[in-house]
Formats: C-alpha cells, structure tokens, sequence
C-alpha cells in the first residue's frame, strides 16, 4: 500500500462516527435533562416573549461553550487516563486539586437543598389538589421523603443507579410529549402582551435583568458539567494513541455540540410550549408558589371548568408523578457527587488519624447524616427555588465551569493555543454575569 493510500485509509478511520460516539452524546444530553429542566420555564417565561426569545438565541452558545471548555483543560493534561482533578493538580499543585474537590462539593450540595425543597413542595401540591386530602405537616413531609430516600441510598444503591439511568430517556420522552400535547392548548397571551411602547430595558422587571437572572437558569439547566471529565478520559482513551490529541480534541467538541444541540431543542421546545399554554402571570404565580411547572400545570388543568379532554384529565394527574420521579432521579445522581465530595473533604481537613482505617460505611453513614439533616432544615425553611438557584447553585456551577478554564487558558502552557479566541470572552462573561447574580441578591 503506498503512502497516499495508508493516508486515505487513515482519514477514513478517522471521520468515522462510532457507536461509542452516539452512546457518549445521549449520556451528556441525559445527564444535563433532569429536574432543573422544571424550572427554566418559569423563568424564562417569567419575563414574556421577548426575554426568552433573546435566551433561546443564547442557549446553544452558552451550553456548546461552556461544556467545550471544560472539556479542552480536561484533555489538556499529560496522561490520558487522568481525571480533572489529576490535570488541576498537573497545572496548579495539590492546591488546585483541593479548590477542584471544594467546587465539585459546593456545586453539587446546593443542588441537594434545592431538590429537597422541590421534592417537598411537589408533593404537598399533588396530596392537596390532585388528590383533594388535608394539608400535611411540612416538616413531617420533608423528614419522611429525606428519610424514604436515605433508606434506598443506604440498603439499595446499586439498584438505584441502575433504575435511575433506566428513567432518563423516559422522562425525556414524556417531556417531549408533554411539549407536543400542549399544542392544542397554546393561545395568544404571550403575544397579546408584548407593547413596543411598553417595553424596558433596565428596572428589576426589565428585559435585561430577565434574561440576567435566566442566564443562571440556562446554566444551571443546561449542566452536564460533572460528567465532562470521565467522558473526555473515555475519548482520550480511545483515539488519542491511534489519532493524536488533535482529532480527540475534535471530536469530543462534536460530541459536545450534537448534544448541546439536543439538549436545547428538547428543553427550549418545552419552555415555549409551557410558555404559550400559560402566562406570564401564570408563571409568576408558579414561581410564587414555589413549584416546577408541570405541578402547576398539573394545577392549571385540574382547575378547567367544562369536559377535559382524556390529555387534560392524564396531565392533572400524571404531571406531578413525572415531577416527582424526575426529582429522585437527579436527588439520588447528585446526592452519589455530594457525598463523594464530602467524604473527600471529611478525610483531607476533618480526619487526623491514619486514612486507610477509615471504615467506608461508617464514613458514609456521617456524612448521610449531614447532607440529609442539612437538606431537611432547608426543606422546611421553603426558601424560593429560583431564587436559591440564581444566588447559589447556578454561580458556583458557572465557577467551575466557565471561569476555571478560562484561567487555566491565561496561566497554562499547554492551553496558551486557545488564548485570544473570541468564543473565551463570551464564556467568561457568562460565568461573570452567573456570579454576579449573588451581588444582585444581596442589594
């Protein structure tokens, strides 16, 4: 075979597009599509049309970006097989792998509080109106689903891992028909109430500030940041030896892309589709009442006066199960990070005897303790949803996602070829405006 040939063969082999490809594309779509897709919309309809006009001319830059740039410092590293936390410490020392450990924690336990809220909440909903029984004790109620969940975590994790991966696609499908559904019930409203004359840019209700504050809700929803780095080790892996880093560079970004691209057609599908069944006003009243939207659709159609069609009749029920087992889907993925992360911290900074004694179920029965006695004294202070993402859950995620690339690009050698692209200036402004949203909190 001549030189050219064994060159046409290996581009070839090259511009393949494997199984393993397609399998790492839905695991980052999936991962991203959890109980946090319940939120946006309120959010984003919050505002009215035009807000979550400009936020879907957002999305894909915002998830494509972000994700890539997580993505090129965890192929940045020098062996292949290394985890993020090994490429920080590669650039940074044993202090960077300590920040790294801290951000993964801190990303991830927020989230615990926030699902533990809206587990509580989407309960209580569904007991009082679908199911038209007495109001329950809230601190009851969140004490006995903390307590349900601790029991599977405990005696049946293996089992829940493999159920939750089962339930991703199909909470994705139901989104999906769900989006599909609503069509015969979309109207005007949205429409009817954007006034050229009326508009504001600036003001706490003003399109800015809106798509301000869903520019955290983008992050938070359109996150698959926790799997980027087993995914890029799995990408290394199997091109770098064969294709060089380059093309495993290539390729996770189309990777990334495909499911970026999907992950926003599914979720901004959905959005608009709530969107143009309710309200603005329903929205904020979703958001006052502290629920994801499918309980308050689920509210929406149980208050339809006349004869429900048999779509109406399934939503009023069917939504607030499909909320629920979206929330113990993502309570029980984060809650394997969190406590990961805890157990990281607990033996580095809270444990000076020797580390290989340390008896793992005994360690893991502590930090239970914590993260569920943590989230239970949350769930019952009922602090808004929304407001605890913007102010925690989304800045820290937009931390370790969009700024700690963009200072490794500045202070890394073997990141110095991705310095002065254009796409580093939207992503750190990105991270900036998540951040600042703590400061926006506080005034």
């Amino acid at each position: 075979m001549s030189n050219t040939d064994a060159t046409l063969v290996g581009q070839k082999a090259e511009s393949q597009w494997r199984k393993s490809d397609t399998t790492w594309t839905l695991g980052l779509f999936g991962t991203a599509i959890g109980a946090g897709v319940l939120f946006f919309p309120i959010r984003a309809g919050y505002g009215g049309l035009i807000p979550i006009l400009i936020m879907l001319f957002l999305a894909f830059p915002i998830a494509f970006y972000c994700h890539r740039a997580l993505a090129r410092l965890c192929l940045s590293g020098s062996n292949p097989s290394g985890n993020i936390t090994e490429t920080v410490e590669e650039h940074f020392g044993k202090t960077g792998g300590v920040v790294i450990t801290f951000l993964y924690f801190f990303a991830i336990c927020p989230l615990l509080w926030i699902y533990g809220v809206t587990i509580t909440n989407t309960f209580m909903t569904f007991w009082e109106n679908q199911l038209q029984l007495m109001p329950l004790n809230r601190g009851i109620v969140a004490l006995f689903l903390l307590l349900l969940m601790a029991f599977v975590i405990y005696f049946g994790k293996d089992l829940m891992v493999k159920v939750m991966s089962y339930l991703v696609f199909p909470f994705i499908a139901c989104l999906v028909l769900i989006s599909v559904s609503l069509i015969p019930y979309w109207n005007s409203a949205v429409i009817d109430q954007v006034s050229l004359s009326d508009i504001s840019f600036t003001g706490s209700d003003g399109i800015l500030v809106t798509v301000w504050l869903g520019i955290s809700i983008m992050v938070f929803s359109f996150n698959f940041s926790p799997i980027v780095s087993s995914f890029v080790v799995s990408k290394r892996e199997e091109y770098e030896q064969d294709f060089g880093k380059q093309y495993t560079e290539d390729k996770c970004s189309k990777i990334i892309s495909r499911a970026s691209m999907l992950m926003v057609a599914v979720v901004m599908f959905f959005a608009f589709s709530c969107l143009f069944t309710l309200s603005p006003q329903n929205m904020a009243e979703a958001k006052a009442q502290n629920i994801p939207v499918l309980s308050y659709l689920a509210n929406h159609f149980s208050s339809m006066s006349g004869t429900k069609s048999t779509f109406a009749t399934t939503l009023e029920y069917g939504a607030s199960i499909i909320a629920l087992v979206a929330i113990f889907k993502s309570f029980f993925g984060h809650y394997l990070g969190t406590l990961e992360g805890l157990n990281g911290l607990v033996l580095k900074f809270g444990y000076k005897g020797d580390k290989t004694k340390v008896s793992g179920g005994k360690l893991n029965l502590i930090s239970m303790v914590f993260i569920m006695g943590s989230t239970w004294v949350v769930a019952y202070a009922n602090p808004n949803i929304l407001d605890l993402i913007e102010a925690m859950g989304a800045p820290i995620i937009a931390s370790l996602l969009c700024l700690l690339p963009m200072y490794a690009i500045r202070k890394t050698p073997a990141l110095a070829k991705y310095k002065g692209k254009t796409e580093n200036i939207f992503v750190t402004v990105i991270g900036l405006l998540t951040i600042l949203n703590i400061v926006y909190k506080l005034i």
